[in-house]
């Protein structure tokens, strides 16, 4: 049929990944359901033309077989884009809802993450810039002209990029090819309507009557399936006879509605009068779904007119008729869902029928079930981890419900239910690194919360400081955190209370506040030593893991993230164990225990790609990236770093490739590429400072700027720094993931866990960077701040370097902070083991003024 809905994924996948001849393409594009019948010809001429055009268009009336078409010359040509087909579907895009609809559901598609104040579109632009790429863009035409917009602005963009889109009119935008999509052809209209038949009745045997089936239905394949599938109760005679009738009556009653509609409606209409009552009950109840199970059914759909129990033998009979699509299998429950075209004339009679308030029934069931797994989520109520993991894809495929409902509660004004609905899913977002968008959502209810109950308010902002973490916005979250503990401490509620105190004590951390951020976490200890409160006792303590760790207490900071990583795996929660893990693994670097690093890296992998934690995930790939280079292991190093600058890179956040590209500034110096590693660390600044955050940890860029500063002296140094922060983020990555000539081509993953669509492969070489002014990097000591480096390295205290330099100790006190700030340190105990390292013996450096 038309209008065929996406299934799941055969290749979970981002725009961001580039194929080799041993990885799969990565496409989400649904299996055909059945065979595709005609259209022979057009299929051949529409691959063609898109071999030489990058935008065409499948323009008809509904019902007309776009979709169908569509997808069929996409999946012909999977093996030409090796780098993705994506099918994103438009058709329930609300053009007068949030703002870029049409850029949110490509960008949901391919996995690429909002940023704060960021448009969406740039984001876009800069995730398929490099991959050569196919989307497939259905049902255009009521949000034609941000289609056009987006469409013309990535294909200016990225110049791999090829888009096929379906609609009812043109996107009439520069460079668009437009393919009128015409009826099939009366042979294959009878092909198909035979084919169809004998699917659903065995033995089928066609008549002179499928002829005149096929000419009254104008060649339309949604309507010819429509009818060919009711040969189960009527023969092909009786069929013609109906089909005859409907149309007069249709044409005589709406002569001045356009043809499309006419004929579309009459196809659907004679339909729905095939069927009983309860059907026709069920049929319009159904519409308030994005996608359901049988059991969904049952609960929103039944009533006093229509029992529980006879839900599943109507749903059955609407399967059989065409009516109700089954669009796979998740979690031991078949999924099912009516077509787009069918759900709008569902919709509409359930208007006529009086029973809107099922789209209410609808959300409180949404509510009802988001407010239970997320309880399950964050272990309030016990389950074990594998059933942790199928809630992460069951939120997969019912993300069209909770909008729908989220829709429905701002529309109606039901800012309470909408906001428990973002509170209680806040965990499965965050997990995805889908934070921006689940942010955006909770902002329309904060906004319009006036006089609000503090039992709703307190959690809601609790989980939006979360949510605002997780974004890597710790100003942001630090505001939020502080807002919710009066309401939630007003309301009684003492997960949440725990909950942002733990929140605010990590948002200090970064702040640099140890003290007052241990005074939080110490309040939070309190309150989370009630019951079901293990994962607040357990995240309180991970989070005083890394405060330890920030101040350099080591032994302790390993006492806190054990007890947080043990806490977790016996309450069934392995993502927050993880959490703990990585911090595990940090604190082994630190401590130079390369094996117990590596050891606590590779865990977690596993259980981090059970769930999609891209986030996470590139962490502990970059912390393996370092081990290897700390042991000496290039080509082992490479492979991880470029699996975790790949990860970044596909969630579109900005500061995580700057993270992955100061770690392949390290690996690029080692493998002998001075220039390199400079232009890269300069790259990572650049986009640090573009996120409005501080230019990070110096120690590490130090170590790697100084023995090329020494070889090749400052002067070459700041340009190249200069033109690493001239260069575009796309040319930097693509120069970091580039296979230099010395690397091994036979290295392999330390460990072969990823989804598919994540592993790092070949990246042509960027183009040359331009011009660029000289710059020094801002983790440059001068050359007195080494000197008083050194100083303190000898043991000296503040007043013995002011006496063995001659200068004031308000002077030294001075430059003491400027070191700290730059190498992102906290105590001259870290100034002096760095200087043992990383500053040469040198004589006294003359007084600076």
């Amino acid at each position: 049929m038309t209008d065929v809905p996406a299934a799941g994924r055969t290749g979970h996948g981002t725009a961001g990944n580039m194929a080799t001849p041993n990885t799969p393409v990565k496409t989400n594009l649904p299996a055909e359901p059945n065979a595709f019948v005609g259209r022979e010809r057009d299929v051949a001429d529409l691959g063609r033309l898109l071999e030489g055009m990058r935008a065409v268009t499948l323009c008809g009336a509904g019902g007309i077989g776009k979709t169908r078409l569509a997808l069929h010359v996409a999946h012909t040509l999977l093996a030409a884009h090796p780098d993705g087909v994506w099918f994103v579907e438009l058709a329930d895009v609300r053009p007068d809802g949030a703002p870029e609809p049409v850029a949110r559901r490509v960008a949901a598609v391919l996995d690429v993450a909002e940023e704060d104040g960021r448009p969406l579109t740039e984001t876009l632009a800069d995730a398929l810039r490099a991959p050569a790429a196919l989307i497939v863009l259905d049902n255009c035409e009521h949000v034609v002209e941000e289609c056009a917009k987006l469409t013309g602005m990535l294909l200016a963009r990225c110049p791999r990029l090829r888009v096929l889109a379906t609609s009812r009119e043109p996107l009439r935008m520069a460079g668009e090819n437009v393919w009128r999509v015409p009826p099939l052809e009366p042979d294959e209209a009878e092909r198909l309507f035979v084919e169809r038949a004998k699917a659903a009745r065995p033995g089928f045997a066609g008549t002179d009557a499928v002829h005149e089936v096929t000419r009254a239905l104008d060649g339309m394949p949604l309507a010819l399936e429509l009818a060919a599938a009711r040969v189960r109760v009527l023969s092909v005679e009786q069929i013609a006879r109906r089909l005859a009738d409907r149309f007069r009556l249709l044409s005589a009653g709406e002569r001045t509605a356009p043809a499309r509609q006419r004929t579309l409606r009459a196809a659907i209409d004679w339909s729905h009068g095939l069927l009983d009552e309860p059907e026709r009950i069920l049929l319009r109840r159904l519409s308030v779904f994005a996608g359901w199970t049988l059991e969904q059914a049952e609960l929103v759909c039944a009533d006093a007119a229509l029992p529980a129990d006879d839900v599943l033998d109507l749903l059955t009979a609407l399967v059989d008729k065409s009516l109700v699509a089954v669009t796979g299998e998740l979690a031991g429950e078949v999924r099912f869902r009516q077509l787009d075209s069918i759900r709008e004339y569902a919709a509409e009679r359930l208007a006529d029928a009086g029973e809107e308030s099922f789209r209410a029934r609808h959300r409180d069931a949404v509510l009802d079930a988001a407010e239970r797994d997320g309880r399950t989520a964050v272990a309030h109520d016990p389950a074990p981890w594998a059933a942790r993991v199928a809630l992460f894809n069951w939120y997969d495929v019912e993300l069209g419900n909770v909008v729908a409902a989220l829709t429905w509660s701002f529309d109606h004004g039901d800012i309470a239910e909408g906001l428990r609905i973002c509170t209680a899913l806040r965990t499965f977002w965050i997990v995805r690194g889908r934070v921006a968008e689940w942010a955006d959502w909770t902002d329309r209810f904060l906004a319009a919360a006036h006089g609000l109950a503090p039992d709703v308010l307190g959690p809601a902002l609790a989980g939006r400081a979360q949510l605002a973490v997780g974004g890597r916005d710790f100003a942001q979250a630090a505001r939020y955190a502080e807002e919710a503990l009066a309401p939630c401490r007003g309301c009684g509620d003492d997960f949440m209370t725990a909950t942002a105190l733990i929140t605010s004590a990590e948002c200090l951390v970064r702040a640099g506040r140890f003290a007052e951020a241990a005074e939080r976490l110490d309040e939070a200890d309190a309150i989370a030593a009630g019951p079901r409160q293990e994962w607040n006792r357990a995240y309180a303590s991970a989070a005083r893991g890394y405060l330890l760790i920030r101040g350099s207490r080591l032994r302790e900071a390993r006492e806190h993230l054990d007890a947080a990583a043990s806490v977790m795996r016996d309450i069934g929660q392995l993502w927050g164990a993880s959490h703990a893990m990585i911090g595990l693994g940090r604190l082994a670097e630190l401590r130079g225990d390369a094996a117990s690093a590596r050891g606590h890296y590779a865990e977690v992998l596993p259980i981090l790609a059970e769930i999609g934690a891209r986030p996470e995930m590139a962490r502990a790939l970059a912390g393996l990236g370092r081990v290897a280079l700390e042991q000496g292991d290039p080509c082992a190093a490479r492979d991880s770093l470029s699996q975790s600058l790949t990860l970044s890179r596909s969630s579109g956040i900005r500061l995580d490739i700057a993270r992955a590209l100061d770690a392949f500034a390290e690996l690029v110096a080692v493998e002998g590429d001075a220039r390199g590693a400079v232009m890269l660390a300069g790259s990572a600044s650049a986009l640090r400072e573009a996120t409005g955050r501080e230019p990070g940890s110096g120690a590490r860029r130090e170590r790697t700027l100084e023995p090329i500063r020494r070889k090749l002296g400052e002067p070459l140094v700041a340009q190249f720094w200069g033109e690493g922060r001239a260069m575009p983020a796309d040319d930097a990555v693509a120069y970091a993931l580039r296979a230099p000539d010395e690397a091994s081509n036979g290295a392999t993953s330390p460990v072969g866990v990823l989804p598919d669509g994540v592993l790092a492969a070949s990246v042509p070489l960027p183009r040359t960077a331009g011009v660029a002014e000289p710059s020094t990097p801002p983790s440059t000591l001068t050359p007195r701040e080494r000197e008083i480096a050194r100083l303190i390295a000898r043991g000296l205290s503040n007043r013995g370097v002011a006496d063995e330099l001659v200068i004031s100790p308000a002077t030294v006190a001075r430059h003491v902070t400027n070191i700290l700030t730059k190498l992102g340190f906290s105590s001259r105990a870290q100034i002096a083991a760095w200087a043992v390292d990383n500053i040469r013996a040198e004589g006294p450096s003359p007084p600076s003024p």
